[in-house]
């Protein structure tokens, strides 16, 4: 396999999704004049409880999508999921962005906008409805809805964090 400058091209088929949200073009003004450089977006994720996002910087844009990919897979996190949705609702925030998540009944599918979307589709979550509030920057608005995912707490962990048994309904109604 052919590898170049640290992207390992036998990495490629281990199941992770990656999308490019947004390609922006960059101008940099110096001494003689204006540096033009590009900047990419991604998600990616397993599909199965992980995400990541990545920013990459370069004058090229394939070399800009290249780095956003690497620093997409080197930075997955591992959300929880319960039943194809999260555990409960939550709120994140990120700058200027907002986004609500709220699970949602088997069959209701993914109902929310833009990068949070494809964020939320790219994790693996089936049932779930978000609502991105103030700003519309989609890279704001991913890394916000993403602050609020990591806030989902697994029932295991709580009640032995508690010492007690908490009511809670996970199944269908």
């Amino acid at each position: 396999m052919e590898q170049k400058r640290g992207f390992d091209r036998s990495k490629v088929d281990d199941g992770i999704v990656e999308k490019v949200i947004k390609i922006d073009r960059i101008n940099k003004v110096v001494k003689g004049g204006k540096r033009l450089a590009f900047r990419a977006f991604v998600i990616a994720g397993d599909q199965s409880g992980q995400v990541g996002l990545g920013l990459g910087k370069s004058k090229e844009v394939p070399s800009a999508i290249r780095k956003g990919v690497e620093k997409a897979r080197k930075h997955l996190e591992r959300i929880n999921i319960v039943n194809g949705t999260i555990p409960h609702e939550v709120i994140g925030e990120y700058g200027a962005a907002r986004v609500i998540l709220k699970p949602a009944r088997p069959g209701t599918g993914v109902i929310a906008g833009g990068a949070v979307r494809i964020l939320l589709e790219s994790l693996g979550l089936k049932n779930v409805v978000a609502k991105s509030l103030a700003s519309r920057n989609p890279i704001n608005c991913a890394r916000a809805a993403l602050v609020g995912l990591l806030q989902c707490k697994n029932i295991d962990q709580e009640t032995a964090l508690r010492g007690k048994p908490l009511s809670v309904f996970l199944g269908e109604r």
